[in-house]
């Protein structure tokens, strides 16, 4: 079997797949399915400084290889996280992000600063929702505010800080390079593109918020293109994510330049696909006699 293990901001994951956050609740329900000990990490779902229920119903459609939803960041907030979810995570064998939003980049720091005496191992911070109304993509769409709410999370936590990338952006290198300065020790990119669907019945648009946030297999392509381009411009981890739904989608990201890979949307229709596609990643290199997954990273050769 090949090494599957890699090393992001420090931290050691057993292997390079990571439940996204939003798609895999605090995995209770999937270890009765596998153990969770199977995975490199987790990315919790994203936690506010207080319980939200978010978005009103409908806030999923279906579209053509992808899916659009409108969730909110419904969630039971960050004391409750921390009080029952994170003690039961930590027992687990594997790497915790702490998914964190906010409406304010003091909020989102008030959220950070709850987790500094805790021992989750990473924080992701959540500046790309494009579901909500206050904070989410309304961060991550400027490299001023992204900076600014990195800057105000920085302030607090000496965690391990990802800072999660809207594709919804002109130049996700340039606000990749804005978080970096001011802090970040990792990217994670893409969150979801921005995506619409109508009831021509009705002439109302399916999702009660109207637009909602489009992820799957066909938005990979680009995903693979965003990781490139933020891999050679920033000096910190890439974590990848975007439409992954095999182990050769996910060597893909990784010779793009990434360092890790969230899986979302595919465990939808593949509860197991997190387990699947690390089995489908030490296949491969198996067949090409490549004895450790770390040597794909950035290998990719352009024209």
């Amino acid at each position: 079997m090949a090494d599957m293990s890699v090393k992001v901001c420090g931290v050691d994951f057993k292997n390079p797949i990571i439940p996204a956050s939003g798609v895999f609740g605090y995995g209770r329900e999937y270890e009765e399915l596998f153990p969770l000990d199977k995975l490199g990490g987790i990315a919790t779902k994203g936690t506010t400084l207080h319980l939200r229920t978010g978005n009103l119903a409908p806030r999923i459609a279906e579209t053509p290889s992808g899916m659009l939803n409108s969730v909110g960041l419904q969630n039971p907030g960050i004391d409750h996280f921390i009080e029952t979810e994170l003690p039961y995570l930590l027992t687990k064998d594997l790497v915790v992000l702490a998914n964190i939003a906010g409406s304010t980049p003091d909020e989102c720091a008030e959220v950070a600063a709850k987790l500094e005496d805790t021992d989750v191992h990473m924080i992701e911070l959540n500046i790309s929702c494009p579901n909500v109304k206050q904070g989410g993509a309304a961060f991550g769409t400027s490299c001023e505010m992204a900076a600014e709410v990195t800057k105000r999370v920085r302030a607090v936590t000496k965690k391990p800080l990802v800072v999660k990338l809207s594709p919804n952006v002109t130049s996700i290198a340039d606000i990749a390079k804005s978080v970096e300065a001011a802090g970040a020790d990792a990217v994670s990119l893409i969150n979801t593109l921005l995506g619409m669907r109508i009831d021509i019945n009705t002439g109302r648009p399916i999702l009660r918020n109207n637009v909602g946030g489009m992820s799957g297999p066909a938005v990979f392509p680009i995903a693979v293109r965003m990781v490139w381009q933020v891999a050679n411009a920033v000096n910190i981890p890439v974590i990848g994510m975007g439409g992954v739904s095999s182990g050769r989608d996910a060597i893909e990201l990784m010779m793009a330049g990434a360092s890790a890979v969230q899986v979302g949307a595919a465990i939808f229709t593949d509860p197991y696909a997190p387990v699947r596609i690390v089995e489908e990643m030490n296949d491969w290199l198996n067949s090409k006699g490549i004895s450790s997954v770390k040597d794909i990273i950035g290998t990719v050769k352009p024209w």
